[in-house]
């Protein structure tokens, strides 16, 4: 029922806000097709959105709880959405949002969120680690490639490494690279190739196409038997903003089926000039090595100890001679010294000896034993004694003994 008023009979406005707002939620719950331009999360049971008409220029404002939110799974902005939504008005400042019930991803933007959970799941499994990559050979036996028949990524992939290195060699498994039975072909392919001794190497390739044309390269299954391959696999599917599942997993993901190509065998013309710079670098070191050898071999042979070997010699001779006339002269001095000191110990010996003493005209007296007469004690009259003079020596008998302190 319309409110009535005039100037004289206004509304209050609260009644009118209550109308509109008895309106609006008349209108009930409508599922409507948007497309999502921002979420804003947050810390709290409300989070809020902005959905946009996907054909008008029209947008609004749109709540949502948590568990709605999270319900629906991951929702990149700019996804397609299919809501249940009710309009509200709020009284505080009768503003006019949305509140959505229930929230579906819908088209491609169902698949990335269905791809997203799946990408999740087997990132917690830690299937995209780093540690698990295995490094490419450098140079492969066989060349393992998985492809569809026929193909412009088989054309590429064999044309590339046939023109980088001509003596390749490729074992190809073709396989179903899109439709139901893909993943399957793909993995039966794989599992051939892995199971071969000779393959040291493993090619998965695959033109570009739609995200739905690329989902058997997103295959649960198909991820986990690249994991579990023990053959190193690099994978070329799509171009360079594809990126299915199996990319992570892989030991190598190339932009593009040229790119592995590029990464599985080195370029003949690059390594062939990389080996003649390398020869000619090696030849210019050894050169150099054998010069600055030969340099110094002519430098310790001009050497005068090596033109002339007894030259260091002479100095020796000449240090050995002066030592020699030195250690003569010292020797000299030390027999005139130890000869003077010889000849004034001779001279006190001769001074001091008896000798010397009967020289001078005294005489050594002993008795007839032979024993020193020192006193007039020493002998008696009557006795004889012997006098040793300087040159004899004389028998004397005692006449008289005085003695000398009388």
């Amino acid at each position: 029922m319309a409110l009535t008023s005039s100037p004289e009979q206004p509304q209050p406005l609260g009644r009118v806000i209550g109308a509109v707002k008895d309106w609006v939620s008349r209108c009930g719950e409508i599922w409507v097709d948007a497309q999502v331009v921002e979420i804003k999360r947050r810390n709290a049971p409300t989070q809020f959105m902005t959905f946009r008409d996907r054909i008008a220029d029209m947008s609004c404002q749109v709540t949502a709880s948590t568990l709605v939110l999270d319900a629906a799974g991951p929702i990149p902005e700019g996804s397609r959405v299919t809501a249940r939504i009710r309009p509200r008005v709020w009284d505080r400042n009768s503003t006019l949002s949305y509140e959505c019930l229930e929230l579906r991803v819908a088209g491609e933007g169902r698949l990335l969120a269905q791809l997203e959970q799946l990408k999740r799941k087997l990132q917690a499994e830690g299937l995209f680690e780093a540690y698990h990559k295995r490094r490419l050979p450098m140079l492969p036996r066989m060349i393992g490639l998985v492809t569809g028949k026929d193909s412009d990524a088989e054309r590429d992939v064999v044309t590339n490494v046939e023109r980088r290195w001509p003596g390749a060699r490729i074992r190809i498994r073709h396989a179903l690279v899109q439709g139901a039975d893909s993943a399957e072909s793909v993995m039966t392919a794989l599992a051939g190739l892995d199971a071969d001794p000779e393959v040291d190497v493993i090619i998965i390739a695959r033109g570009g196409g739609s995200l739905e044309d690329l989902l058997s390269f997103s295959d649960e299954g198909l991820v986990r038997a690249v994991h579990a391959a023990r053959t190193p696999v690099i994978t070329a599917i799509g171009h360079e903003r594809d990126f299915p599942l199996v990319d992570f997993v892989a030991d190598h993901r190339a932009s593009t089926p040229t790119d592995a190509a590029k990464h599985v065998v080195p370029d003949h013309a690059a390594e062939t000039a990389g080996v003649t710079q390398t020869l000619e670098r090696l030849r210019r070191a050894v050169d150099g090595l054998l010069s600055h050898q030969q340099h110094q071999l002519d430098a310790l042979r001009s050497r005068p100890v090596l033109v002339d070997p007894t030259r260091s010699f002479d100095a020796h001779v000449e240090r050995l001679t002066l030592l020699r006339h030195r250690l003569e002269a010292a020797v000299d001095r030390c027999l005139r010294s130890e000869e003077s000191d010889l000849r004034s110990a001779v001279s006190t010996i001769r001074a001091l000896s008896p000798k010397r003493t009967l020289e001078r005209g005294y005489a050594v007296l002993v008795d007839e034993h032979h024993a020193s007469v020192s006193s007039v004690a020493d002998t008696a009259v009557g006795s004889r004694i012997h006098a040793y003079l300087a040159d004899g020596q004389l028998a004397l008998d005692v006449a008289d003994v005085t003695d000398g302190a009388s």
